[in-house]
């Protein structure tokens, strides 16, 4: 099996699908590896630390020509795919309800394209989950940019020119970013609270030593969806948790938004009502920007300002972390193919019947293959 790395190509993208070390473990399977010139840059690995663990590098012609297998951050283009083999297979984050027409060319292209981030949420799957490495680190990163953004210290301070207060956050959305979120706040000191749409999150922000903020008796709550993910909310709910958000808000010196429903937009949180209650050097970080954010006023790539509040909308956190997302990220990938792996073919052989294949298979044979695609 001969395996291809890409190079990644989107704005503000500086990860890389595979990293020496997991070249070198894929190599030890029986495959062939195949780099291209500058895929690691943005994560501070060089071509030759590729070439030591013993992929070939080169440019990305010579890098797809006669792949099985091609291994990437965010899908590319469908046209910067040409000379891959028919039936090759692309696994990447996709995004296909963000952009449809390119999984439509990966069809026509015959590229059997996998969506990394429909990962089933179950046991044997839980090692290749790019959604929950990443955002375990989108989570931490949003602390740290709301502390340098904030410019005043997170901990109380008890000192003889008199005591400095801690800061207060709060987290929205409580899934992997938002626990992280959670949990880095607390070790930098700050007084934590936290909500979510789902019952079951309360007990999960009390182990962390945060305060649950819930809304409570209200009927009609459809808050778990599959997998774990928030489904649409009840119109009672969201008139009862923005009445409770308005109320708890405005003595927030820190919120995080995290808040997403795969496949639709992003919940909107945070009305310009509720920001401007608050105080003015406030600070938000939108984690769910680029998903159409959970703030409003929020802007995919800058940090606004409203009512005095400051508004962080980096794109890709992750990426901004991109030594670290890569070595996860690298990771999930090899664990899937290694456990689809067949010694005796020298080959992954994706069973299409098998839950984890099917949940991410996109596109197979020259056709659009699964089923929310197909219900779209």
């Amino acid at each position: 099996m001969r395996i291809a790395v890409l190079r990644e190509t989107a704005d503000a993208e500086a990860r890389v699908a595979a990293t020496p070390e997991t070249v070198k473990k894929f190599i030890a399977l029986g495959a062939t590896v195949a780099v291209e010139a500058g895929a690691g840059a943005g994560a501070n690995l060089s071509d030759q630390l590729y070439t030591d663990a013993g992929a070939t590098v080169g440019d990305r012609a010579a890098t797809i020509a006669g792949a099985d297998l091609i291994a990437a951050v965010q899908g590319p283009d469908a046209s910067s795919l040409g000379g891959a083999k028919p039936g090759a297979v692309l696994a990447a984050i996709l995004s296909p309800f963000a952009d449809r027409a390119r999984i439509d060319a990966y069809a026509a292209a015959g590229i059997d394209a996998l969506a990394m981030e429909f990962m089933p949420r179950i046991t044997r799957a839980q090692s290749m989950d790019v959604l929950s490495s990443q955002s375990n680190l989108s989570g931490y990163k949003a602390v740290i940019d709301a502390a340098e953004a904030y410019g005043r210290a997170f901990p109380m301070m008890m000192t003889a020119a008199g005591t400095i207060s801690a800061a207060r956050v709060f987290v929205m959305g409580v899934g992997v970013a938002g626990l992280q979120a959670i949990a880095t706040a607390r070790r930098l000191g700050a007084l934590v609270s936290a909500t979510d749409v789902r019952a079951a999150t309360k007990e999960q922000i009390e182990s962390l030593g945060a305060k649950a903020i819930f809304v409570e008796k209200v009927a009609g709550i459809q808050g778990e969806g599959s997998g774990g993910y928030a489904t649409e909310m009840s119109d009672e709910y969201k008139a009862a948790q923005a009445e409770l958000v308005s109320s708890h808000i405005a003595k927030q010196d820190i919120v995080i938004t995290t808040a997403l429903i795969p496949g639709r937009p992003a919940p909107r949180l945070i009305s310009d009502a509720q920001l401007a209650t608050m105080r003015p050097g406030s600070v938000i970080v939108d984690l769910a920007v680029e998903s159409g954010g959970n703030v409003e006023g929020s802007k995919v790539g800058e940090t606004a300002v409203v009512h005095g509040v400051k508004i962080i909308g980096h794109r890709n956190s992750a990426s901004r972390l991109a030594a670290d997302a890569s070595a996860l990220y690298s990771r999930n990938v090899y664990n899937f193919i290694a456990a689809f792996w067949d010694k005796d073919a020298g080959t992954a052989v994706w069973n299409p019947e098998d839950e984890i294949v099917k949940g991410v298979t996109l596109t197979r044979g020259g056709a659009v293959v699964h089923e929310r695609l197909l219900a779209a």
